[in-house]
């Protein structure tokens, strides 16, 4: 029989947190006139869900399909609600997770409180952007995969959607499929490792994450020429080895050697793709249709120099964890606190017009609220909470990855990539590291729980005994 969550009055503690961190977000709602709206990401995906074709640059189509859902509504207020309830219900998920993992009551609200109440994670919710939807679906991917001790065939289908879904609206989470399939072939489940249930978990899985992904690519083809999800990845890669690149060391061909640097010195990787300076943006035309040239030049840039490559990452991603938040790059300023002010939409752009007119008539610059605005200013989230703690969580999530693989391992090394991918693909920026910290929180609650109870028959207490061998009417052991 499988076991249940405990009863209502066992989640008082969580319901009480939910209520603090619903409170917040009706407090944000109030507080800001408007939804978030950023030049020129957010007009991007607008563009997009009203024209319903692939950007052939950075973003890929996941998130504007969600917008094109909302899009009879005209209101990006009402996009930015929604993400509320999201952020919301991703909390709950990472509760019902943990508890159903033999966490206690306080322990599992524990690991919600950072995605409830973090600032950082609010502000995003509050945006046209599409984080709040990754963090969502990466997070349901992770319940439906641990949610057994057996991963059924229809939870692994389900599971690679939500995956496919997440790598739609962002390309970096693609290889979390690829992460969630080591883990469904290569678990060890005691009485329950049977090859045949793992292979054909992991082939639900990989199936029904691949085809939406190639499904993409051929629609992406058709206007773009092109067999991918983004046309982006070489221009952003290429940006990375900018940091780095010595073509002394490099020696590329002659059609590569136009992307070399050019003396341009700036204090962030991706500032390149952007700066008019920097050699790609001096070759003819956008700079985007140069994106196989700069893809194979940053490969051979790896391949000659990959200490260097690992140098740059690996203290790119350190700024992960300082305890108090640095700029990158320099002209930003990272901040978990809710601020006032107002933030108007750039003038004289075109595609501005252009979405106010085909997707909300209301579109504006957002502002602070009074008195509103003053009591969130109030609401204090120290940065090493946000930073540092998320060091501790790790190293907690990796020390459980070792000594309990068979529960914390999964999360642990979807928070790695979350936090790693980012920074070596492109860049670090404080924003792409908010989707690591959920499932951060879930492997390290997993890596100091307490071993869940045993019952007679060596099963352990929290576990669907789906396998279990039947006693027969004479007494013995069926399978």
């Amino acid at each position: 029989m499988a076991p249940t969550l405990a009863g209502p009055r066992d989640h008082g503690l969580f319901g009480c947190v939910l209520a603090l961190a619903a409170a917040l977000r009706v407090l944000v709602m109030l507080g800001y006139d408007t939804a978030r709206l950023y030049w020129y990401d957010s007009f991007t995906y607008l563009d997009t869900a009203v024209r319903l074709r692939p950007q052939g640059a950075f973003h890929p189509a996941g998130y504007s399909w969600f917008l094109w859902a909302l899009r009879p509504f005209q209101s990006v207020e009402l996009v930015a609600g929604v993400q509320h309830a999201m952020g919301l219900a991703v909390g709950v998920m990472i509760y019902l997770l943990l508890r159903r993992r033999s966490l206690p009551a306080w322990g599992a609200a524990l690991a919600a409180v950072p995605v409830l109440f973090d600032p950082a994670f609010v502000r995003l919710e509050r945006a046209v952007l599409s984080d709040t939807q990754v963090i969502f679906l990466v997070v349901a991917a992770l319940l439906v995969l641990m949610w057994r001790r057996e991963v059924s065939t229809r939870a692994a289908a389900v599971a690679g959607l939500l995956l496919a879904l997440a790598g739609l609206t962002r390309t970096a989470t693609v290889p979390l499929l690829g992460l969630a399939a080591l883990y469904l072939l290569l678990r060890r489940t005691g009485w329950q490792a049977r090859w045949q249930v793992r292979w054909r978990a992991t082939l639900a899985l990989v199936v029904a994450g691949a085809l939406p992904l190639a499904a993409y690519a051929g629609w992406y083809a058709q206007h773009h020429g092109r067999f991918a999800l983004s046309g982006s990845d070489g221009v952003a890669l290429w940006a990375r080895t900018m940091t780095f690149a010595d073509c002394s060391i490099i020696r590329p061909p002659a059609d590569q050697a136009a992307l070399c640097p050019n003396g341009t010195v700036l204090d962030a990787a991706s500032e390149y793709v952007w700066d008019p300076r920097a050699s790609l943006n001096r070759l003819p035309g956008d700079r985007f249709t140069h994106n196989d040239l700069a893809r194979a030049f940053a490969l051979r840039a790896i391949a000659a120099q990959p200490l260097d490559y690992l140098r740059e990452v690996v203290r790119d991603t350190s700024l992960a964890f300082t305890w108090e938040p640095v700029a990158h790059p320099k002209r930003m300023s990272p901040t978990t606190a809710f601020q006032r002010g107002s933030w108007p939409l750039p003038s004289g752009q075109p595609l501005v017009d252009q979405v106010r007119k085909e997707y909300d008539p209301d579109i504006r610059g957002m502002r602070s609220v009074e008195p509103f605005a003053s009591i969130l200013a109030a609401y204090s989230y120290p940065w090493f909470l946000h930073g540092t703690l998320f060091g501790v969580l790790l190293l907690a999530g990796g020390a459980g990855a070792v000594l309990r693989p068979r529960t914390a391992l999964l999360p642990w090394s979807f928070a790695v990539f979350l936090l790693v991918a980012p920074v070596a693909a492109l860049d670090f920026d404080h924003r792409y590291v908010l989707p690591a910290i959920p499932v951060a929180c879930v492997a390290a609650a997993l890596a100091v729980r307490r071993p869940a109870p045993r019952r007679s028959g060596g099963y352990p207490r929290g576990y669907d005994h789906v396998a279990r061998p039947r006693a027969s009417a004479n007494g013995s052991r069926a399978s």
